[in-house]
């Protein structure tokens, strides 16, 4: 099979994986919750892994000049972002690099805003680093000029702006709504964090992701107040669904900010993963032919999608995501009761992550995995509709 041609493998294949997703439930319940994808891995990170463990090539990472060169030319060609190659860190994971940044731009008890529903590890990293949360939440919104039925409240976030926040974080592209900010919205926040003194900190995990309708912008590609202000956080571990090698990067623009991020601590680039590194730089420099096999197969789905739910099940209320493979469902007119997940688990034996996780508007929601084989996406919606 080349990477032009992405074949998923059997439910039964798969009930045989030892990741979170295939081991969280047994074998009835069809699980559609852990964001990572069932795809066949690419060639080149598969090449790169193999080579590296017939080596016996498997000790503690070091220097690694190819993670910036790799990342400053994926950059280039995905979004014509000009990165400087020195400015790329690495990090155990995003979660991880978001923790540590979090503790070099805040301290305990300052003010980080976020914006709900998000995912769930938001939440996480701020009781961890023990600052104050300021929750503007989306505004659900059918009219939506992006078609994603969710609003920024500009008013709210101006308003946090002024109320001294120290760090915005940002889930650029989001999750789990499926926005991708546009120019205009990321214009607006820079200016915002210039006038404010503000830190923006934009994950932008699931940037490689992204459908043409919107196209992504890095933070960083803005400007220099982009560059004043921002620090990206990313990885190539949604993009080609290496999660569990464990390794992220940390991406500034300007000197004066790479400066500042020398008061992380050094030990995280340490603790990430050798074999997660490399893979990641094969990622970022023979990947490509993968991943756009990737997307093209993820927005099939995600309009296969939209059709299952106008045939079978109209009563779910669901938008086009923009980018990455994770569907937003609203269950509220199904009848489930105060926790439609549960209900669905029991009923339907088809497992999604429950709303309410990412925050009180979720409540009535359900976010899918959809970044699997069609006959399982069927499948699920064969069981909720038979189940209804």
């Amino acid at each position: 099979m080349s990477d032009r041609q992405i074949s998923v493998p059997s439910l039964a294949e798969l009930q045989t994986h030892r990741s979170e997703k295939w081991r969280a439930f047994p074998h009835e319940i069809l699980p559609l919750p852990v964001a990572e994808m069932d795809f066949p891995v690419a060639q080149p990170i598969r090449d790169a892994i193999t080579q590296m463990v017939d080596k016996s090539d498997l000790g503690y990472l070091g220097s690694i000049p190819e993670m910036g060169s790799s990342f400053a030319g994926f950059a280039k060609r995905r979004w014509n972002w000009e990165v400087e190659p020195s400015y790329v860190r690495i990090a155990t994971d995003v979660g991880v690099a978001v923790v540590e940044l979090l503790r070099v731009f805040a301290n305990p008890g300052d003010k980080v805003l976020i914006s709900s529903p998000v995912y769930q590890n938001f939440y996480t990293w701020i009781r961890e680093t023990k600052v104050e949360m300021i929750d503007v939440p989306f505004k659900p919104d059918a009219s939506a000029s992006d078609g994603t039925g969710w609003s920024h409240d500009w008013e709210g976030i101006e308003k946090a702006y002024q109320s001294s926040i120290k760090v915005h974080l940002l889930c650029s592209p989001h999750n789990p709504l499926g926005k991708v900010y546009t120019k205009e919205d990321l214009q607006r926040i820079i200016a915002l964090a210039k006038k404010n003194n503000v830190i923006v900190l934009s994950d932008e995990i699931h940037a490689p992701l992204t459908f043409k309708e919107q196209p992504f912008i890095p933070f960083l590609a803005l400007g220099s107040d982009a560059a004043e202000v921002g620090v990206c956080i990313t990885a190539a571990s949604k993009g080609w669904n290496i999660a569990g090698l464990k390794c992220a990067i940390i991406v500034s623009q300007s000197p004066k900010m790479h400066e500042k991020l020398n008061a992380l601590a050094p030990a995280m680039h340490y603790r990430a993963s050798l074999i997660g590194a490399f893979a990641t730089v094969a990622a970022f420099e023979k990947g490509d032919d993968w991943l756009d096999s990737a997307i093209t197969l993820l927005d099939e789905n995600r309009n296969l999608v939209a059709n299952l739910i106008s045939s079978r099940i109209p009563a779910i209320g669901y938008h086009l995501p923009h980018c990455s493979y994770l569907a937003w469902l609203d269950l509220s007119q199904l009848g489930l009761g105060d926790d439609p997940c549960t209900a669905l688990v029991e009923r339907a034996k088809v497992a999604f992550n429950p709303g309410h996780i990412y925050g009180a508007l979720g409540k009535d929601y359900a976010r899918l995995n959809f970044a699997t084989s069609p006959a399982i996406i069927t499948e699920a919606f064969d069981r909720i509709a038979s189940a209804l």
